[in-house]
C-alpha cells in the first residue's frame, strides 16, 4: 500500500499590525500560502532571498559585473542586467 503525503504545518509569529491586517482575510491559510509561493518565485537567484551576499558570492559578483551593467527600462522604469558582450534588448513586461 502506498504512503499518503501529509501536509506539513508551518507556523510563524506575526506582530500586532500584521495579525490585524490578516484578520479580515477570508482564508488566511490560502492567502499566506499563495503569498509565500509568489515570493519564492521572485527571490534573487544569487543570494536566495537573504538580501546580502557572502564573501564568496561577492567575489563571483564582482567578476560577473565587469561585463554587465544595470539599465533602466523605459516602459516600467525597473532596472535590469545587460551583458556588454551581447546587444542590449529591453525585457518584455
Amino acid at each position: 500500500m502506498a504512503k499518503t503525503h501529509k501536509d506539513e504545518i508551518i507556523t510563524f509569529k506575526a506582530d500586532a499590525s500584521l495579525a490585524q491586517a490578516l484578520a479580515g482575510v477570508g482564508n488566511r491559510s490560502d492567502f499566506i500560502r499563495n503569498a509565500v509561493l509568489q515570493a519564492l518565485g521572485n527571490i534573487c537567484p544569487l543570494c536566495n532571498g537573504a538580501g546580502t551576499l557572502s564573501a564568496s558570492q561577492k567575489n563571483h559578483w564582482e567578476v560577473f559585473a565587469r561585463h554587465h551593467r544595470f539599465e533602466t527600462c523605459d516602459g516600467c522604469q525597473e532596472e535590469y542586467l545587460v551583458c556588454d558582450h551581447e546587444p542590449s534588448e529591453a525585457p518584455m513586461h
